[in-house]
């Protein structure tokens, strides 16, 4: 196999991630995928094929170009090693060229050939072969070119007939598949071999001779397999100590779990056919709900696809021993939920089935208020992107309220899962429907994955990976969570950033969103909702601020390219700003501050029209990628009385997405969120607190006094807030602080609590719960890095110690970004 050769490193003053494909001039249109996973090598292998149709600068790249012809004799091999994956009657690329005693070609890869090189994102990986796929062979395929006219002969036949495949009408999209399929079993083109070569980031192919995108062949297989070290999957055990294997939302995404175009413009669909031994469960990022095959290897086999193009970077798999979180018995096939919702109820929603009834999420009353020429267009718009299988078009799409859904977890967090997510998530499915409409993916897969997580949640197309943190405590960040991670099928998947350094697009429209999903979960009264909101708001105000305090200036801008945002190479390649600072997976500027960005524009116009307006850019721009100007313009143009107020898109820009620092609107709205009445209760029970830990340590007389005193039930928000006010006291004595937990039970408290919870003790040196620091930091490591530092800067040594030992314990399970970060903190 080929081993990735050195090559310059990028600046090593900069953290940006490269994105070589060279999309403008070939786009992969559909990947197949034929993998296998191997638990003791740690490894993925197998092949993909990649169809692929000249780009938009493929024809200008022609003309551009002055063709030489070729000696004959000038073959380029690349150095090619031999793999289990390969098959045993394969040709590899080095042909009769090959040497048997090393394995490696005698022919090198010619840096300055004129010959075209299709450039893929990639790394970690071995690629043992690269051939050209002969579609002729496919008898079906040339079906598709009945009726037409066409003057074939060998050399262009594969052309047409891959063009007419990729070009076939959505409401054939079962057929292109079977055909998609066939044609990733089709032989290689041995006559000519493909030359291949590899570097720190990239894959790159060659056919000798062809100077011309436009000439490249249309159908691409490489056999490959990935490293047990690679970036993109992480091989750890779960909460019950079993192998498992899942895609991590990695900085470098999917390139080191196989070669893609990276960049979110290359937008395609695939199949993939996963094998895994039969004791596993394979959970990918699929619209239909894979039933396993057995395979001829004794494994299981596992078919997923995706019809609704997407970036490579979406592309999810988690591998493992799983179990189904149950209620009642239900069986969900392809569009169908036969779960009976009964009674479940979401502020004047009652949900049956998918069906809604006449008090569901479609009545009036419940729903954003548009306009009838509004309400007309929402229902009636044509879709703008290209052409997909597209669930707004279809009017059963519109009634369904809550998509099939499914809940796993390890068989330790089984009844968790149960009592916790799974009567949650029809719930938030619901309230996201009343507000935003159409789910734009037809079902839903919630996985709860190791502690080495490094997150509280990621969505992917179809699947979503929660912490274990969120199943602590009472519901309330678990319904939180799965609101924030639902609204990111419209915000972040339905519709997707053109360029990913603004990630507010998808960041702060979630945050903003789960707040009002979560409200209608609650059932919330107006003035209930309100503080609530206002007290989230205060919360956040509170860690953005020290955010842009502790952060470099150059991180805290949501538009970091500004007016060269979006824009590529002549090749389309192009960086991703900071995406390998390992500080920033853990920074929270992009949800923070965009989320108040949305709240100082829903502040123009109201939250009703706010969401109105949603329902209305979804419509326009769903299956799209958009840049920030996409979303403000729209808005400006839909509310046109706010030019007059002085919002325009260069003052947004200014205020919000190209400075760093705090806005002038928020630095004055923020104090308006101290004066609701659950932060009043809040700074009441300070005031207890502080009365008792200033009279203790003077006997036993005191503590009965402090015994008498009547501390408020509070909310897990209240009581954040609580103890990030007592943070801010120099002193806590100690029995203020076995009194804090036991009043509060903190142990059982979720994450969110308990993460204030242990910066108290680790502050205030209170011994007696070091073992809740240290069982923090072990079963919550999506929120424990920081917490880190602070044991280390303490400069205390059973506090230094309790840092270093926790992270021998889980270093090597760990997110590489987070171990990273924590490695230099420590060390």
């Amino acid at each position: 196999m080929m081993e990735p050769k050195q090559q310059p490193e990028l600046d090593p003053n900069k953290d940006d991630l490269p994105l070589r494909a060279n999309t403008n001039h070939v786009l992969v249109r559909h990947y197949v995928l034929d993998l296998t996973v191997d638990f003791q090598k740690k490894v993925i292998g197998g092949n993909i094929v990649l169809f692929l149709e000249p780009g938009k600068g493929a024809i200008s790249l022609a003309f551009s170009e002055d063709p030489q012809p070729q000696d004959a004799g000038d073959v380029e091999e690349a150095s090619c090693f031999t793999s289990m994956h390969v098959p045993d009657d394969a040709v590899l690329c080095g042909g009769p060229n090959l040497d048997e005693k090393s394995g490696v070609s005698k022919l090198s890869w010619d840096d300055v050939s004129e010959d075209f090189t299709l450039i893929l994102d990639c790394c970690d990986l071995l690629v043992s072969k690269v051939e050209e796929v002969d579609v002729s062979t496919v008898p079906e395929l040339w079906n598709l070119l009945e009726g037409d006219k066409v003057d074939l002969d060998s050399h262009n036949s594969s052309f047409v007939l891959v063009q007419k495949l990729i070009s076939i009408p959505s409401d054939r999209w079962r057929q292109q598949h079977d055909l998609y399929l066939q044609c990733s079993y089709a032989s290689g083109v041995h006559t000519h071999p493909l030359l291949f070569n590899m570097d720190q980031w990239s894959l790159q192919v060659r056919k000798k001779g062809v100077q011309s995108p436009s000439d490249f062949p249309r159908c691409l297989r490489i056999w490959y397999e990935t490293k047990p070290t690679g970036g993109s999957v992480r091989w750890t055990k779960d909460q019950d100590d079993r192998c498992c294997v899942y895609t991590m939302g990695s900085p470098i995404n999917n390139r080191a779990l196989f070669p893609c175009q990276e960049p979110p413009v290359a937008m395609s669909t695939w199949q993939a056919r996963v094998k895994a031994p039969c004791e596993y469960t394979v959970l990918l990022s699929g619209e239909n709900q894979a039933s396993p095959m057995p395979e001829e290897t004794g494994f299981l086999q596992w078919d997923y696809y995706v019809t609704m193009p997407m970036p490579a970077s979406t592309f999810t798999i988690a591998v493992g021993k799983w179990q189904e979180a149950r209620v009642r018995a239900h069986n969900f096939e392809e569009g169908e939920c036969e779960e009976p919702w009964a009674k479940l109820t979401c502020r004047g929603m009652t949900c049956t089935g998918n069906q809604p009834t006449e008090q569901s999420c479609e009545n009036k009353s419940s729903r954003p208020k548009l306009t009838s020429s509004a309400e007309e267009e929402d229902e009636q718009s044509i879709c703008s992107h290209v052409d997909y299988p597209c669930r707004f078009r279809l009017s059963t799409s519109r009634a369904q309220v809550v998509i099939p859904h499914r809940v796993f977890a390890p068989f330790c967090h089984l009844q968790k899962a149960e009592t916790n997510v799974l009567p949650l998530l029809p719930l938030c499915l619901s309230a996201a429907h009343s507000v935003l409409g159409i789910h734009p993916f037809s079902r839903l897969d919630v996985l709860i994955v190791p502690p080495g997580f490094s997150s509280l949640g990621m969505a992917s197309p179809h699947i979503i990976f929660l912490s274990q943190s969120v199943l602590a405590g009472e519901r309330g960040l678990c319904g939180a969570r799965l609101c924030h991670e639902i609204a990111h099928s419209w915000f972040g998947l339905a519709i997707g950033a053109r360029d990913w350094t603004e990630e507010w697009i998808s960041e702060g429209f979630a945050t903003y969103l789960e707040d009002v999903f979560w409200a209608k979960v609650q059932q919330l009264g107006t003035r209930e909702d309100e503080e609530q909101r206002q007290l989230k708001a205060l919360l956040r105000w509170r860690r953005l601020k020290d955010e842009l305090e502790n952060s470099e200036e150059e991180l805290q801008v949501l538009r970091p390219n500004k007016d060269t945002t979006g824009e590529v190479s002549e090749t389309g390649a192009s960086v991703v700003k900071h995406a390998l600072n390992p500080g920033k997976p853990f920074m929270q500027v992009h949800y923070l501050k965009g989320y108040f960005l949305l709240k100082f524009l829903a502040s123009k116009v109201g939250e009703d029209d706010f969401l109105s307006f949603f329902r209305r850019f979804v419509r326009r721009f769903h299956g799209q990628l958009i840049l920030s100007q996409d979303f403000l313009q729209m808005f400006l143009d839909t509310f046109p009385a706010l030019s007059s107020q002085g919002l325009t898109l260069g003052a947004i820009y200014s205020d919000w997405l190209d400075t760093p620092g705090i806005p002038k609107w928020l630095e004055e709205i923020s104090s308006t969120w101290t004066h609701t009445q659950p932060v009043k209760e809040v700074k009441e029970e300070v005031v207890k607190w502080m009365l008792l830990s200033g009279g203790a340590g003077k006997g036993t007389k005191r503590k009965r006094v402090g015994s008498k005193v009547h501390f408020k039930e509070l909310s897990p928000e209240q009581l954040v807030l609580l103890l990030e006010f007592l943070l801010e006291e120099a002193e806590l004595s100690v029995s203020c602080l076995s009194l804090l937990q036991t009043t509060y039970s903190l142990r059982n408290q979720d994450a969110e609590v308990k993460h204030r919870w242990c910066e108290l003790v680790v502050k205030h040196k209170y011994t007696a719960a070091y073992r809740d620091v240290e069982h923090f930091l072990i079963h919550d490591q999506a929120m424990g890095v920081y917490l880190y530092g602070e044991l280390m800067l303490q400069e205390d040594g059973h506090q230094q110690a309790l840092a270093r030992r926790c992270l021998s314990a889980i270093k090597d399970d760990m997110d590489q970004s987070a171990r990273s970060v924590v490695e230099e903190m420590i060390f």
